[in-house]
């Protein structure tokens, strides 16, 4: 995709359709431009007719003399302007790419709204996110014509017009973090017997190669969690073709401090649920593996944008498969930290590739931060749904910062609590602790389980079951896999600025 700017709309030159945005008014709709004589006369007849409104994400096309730059014109409604959001804004420049693609045009020049509501270079972020987001495609797995047509319908061309030269370096970044975004969906998008561990590994040492300068790859294979003693990343992988890994990407930012976060994903490339083999939903189970897509494609964002901080980033890699030597509901398994599990529940496989992952970061590598993202529990979806990521965190501090990043990229968190009570429900008879607990309070009981191989490390947990894999699309996403924690990060990131 070929994606430029203007520094004002004289500049601009051909393409298929000019972008205009247009606010919703009690009286009539308004454009959202200061200068917009150039189209008043177009749209002045739409507007009063009352063919287009100017709700949030409605556009229309129209079409002018070819005389103009563009013989189209796309009307996109913003809402109200006292109203308009950021997050208004993404998804009504995502609608942009949904009405482009259903008429095939594959280039626009792009104008954004003046307004005084919201900062300037947060409009334009999120306007340039909506374009860049929405334009994702997963055709990989359809057949040649298939992928053909959709092809010939793909934005491949786009100019934002107005921009300065600051808000140029914004456009430049955000391509190369919704580049790492679209990285992370397109793993987990991908088949299963695709994305395997031995394809995750591979991907890691890539990336290693790629960004040398600043990324250092280690890889524990089976031998090495066995010389570890990680009973349960290997009781999870017994039945498996692959065997479980640990992936480990360190990334230095800033040679200058010794301080680092650490990032650990768990990395269930099938899940089956064992032995306590699902009943339904296993056709989502590629996607189980989001959690260490997305401690991988945070290395590749921060790499290509050289951001100023220290982390190490971990893959905890298992599939939970059946078969002869499948780990065993009842059975005890001993974890790297020396505490011993009974398995309850096989189905309640990541908690435990995650246990050993940490207590062996926490060990080895002694972050300032410990970070993790699971898809954990459907029990978080039930509360949550697919709207905000359960967060869980031992640490006030660490949990405002990663809530912060998470309203300024519209990738929302929301706190749930780590109540003692919730040990409680995985005490064991023989063991010192069980995976699964009941029903009730699934996504803390699961999180509590989590937090008994953390030592003394601030501790977050980010449970992203129901915002990592949607099953309803949404103006952003036309696949289901979101790439979300990525842009989270990378503001999480610039915000702790290497401290």
């Amino acid at each position: 995709m070929h994606i430029s700017s203007v520094s004002n709309t004289q500049e601009r030159k051909d393409a298929a359709v000019v972008v205009v945005p247009v606010w919703r008014e009690k009286e009539a709709p308004l454009l959202a431009l200061r200068e917009g004589k150039e189209f008043a006369s177009l749209v002045q007849f739409s507007l009063s007719a009352g063919d287009f409104a100017g709700q949030e994400g409605e556009t229309l096309l129209l079409y002018r003399d070819a005389q103009g730059l563009e013989k189209r014109v796309l009307l996109v409604g913003l809402g109200n302007k006292s109203s308009c959001t950021c997050a208004v804004l993404r998804n009504a420049y995502a609608s942009v790419v949904k009405a482009m693609r259903a008429k095939k045009l594959k280039s626009a020049n792009v104008l954004l709204p003046e307004t005084d509501h919201i900062e300037r270079e947060s409009l334009c972020q999120a306007a340039i996110e909506g374009i860049l987001m929405a334009r994702y495609t997963f055709d990989q797995l359809k057949g040649e014509s298939a992928q053909k047509k959709g092809e010939e319908a793909r934005l491949d061309t786009v100019c934002f017009c107005g921009l300065n030269k600051a808000e140029e370096k914004l456009l430049q970044k955000t391509e190369k973090v919704i580049d790492s975004v679209n990285f992370v969906r397109d793993l987990v998008n991908g088949n299963s017997d695709d994305v395997t561990i031995s394809f995750l590994k591979q991907m890691a040492q890539d990336l290693g190669k790629k960004y040398s300068s600043s990324v250092k790859v280690k890889i524990l294979d089976k031998r090495a969690l066995e010389e570890e003693k990680m009973g349960l990343m290997l009781a999870v992988g017994k039945a498996a073709v692959h065997e479980p890994a640990l992936v480990i990407l360190e990334y230095t930012g800033n040679p200058g401090s010794k301080e680092k976060i650490a990032i650990v994903g768990k990395g269930i490339t099938y899940d089956t649920g064992g032995l306590n083999i699902k009943t339904s939903g296993m056709e989502t189970m590629k996607a189980d593996m989001a959690g260490a897509a997305v401690a991988l494609g945070i290395v590749r964002a921060a790499a290509e944008l050289q951001l100023n901080v220290n982390f190490v980033s971990a893959l905890a890699l298992a599939e939970n498969a059946i078969g002869p030597s499948s780990y065993k509901p009842g059975d005890v398994y001993r974890s790297r930290s020396g505490k011993t599990v009974e398995i309850s529940n096989t189905d309640a496989e990541g908690r435990l590739v995650l246990g050993d992952a940490v207590s062996y970061i926490e060990e080895k590598y002694g972050p300032k931060q410990l970070i993790d993202f699971a898809t954990l529990t459907g029990g978080v979806v039930v509360a949550l749904g697919e709207e905000a990521t359960g967060l869980f965190a031992t640490d006030d501090a660490l949990a405002k910062a990663l809530e912060q990043s998470g309203e300024r990229t519209q990738e929302r968190i929301w706190r749930l609590p780590l109540y003692a009570e919730y040990k409680e429900y995985l005490k064991s008879n023989i063991a010192d602790i069980k995976n699964a607990g009941p029903r009730k309070a699934s996504s803390g009981s699961g999180a509590t389980f989590i937090q008994a191989f953390i030592k003394s490390v601030p501790w977050a947990h980010l449970d992203i079951a129901g915002t990592a894999y949607l099953s309803e699309l949404k103006p952003c996403h036309a696949t289901p896999a979101t790439g979300v924690g990525i842009r989270l990060l990378v503001d999480f990131f610039e915000h702790c600025d290497g401290k």
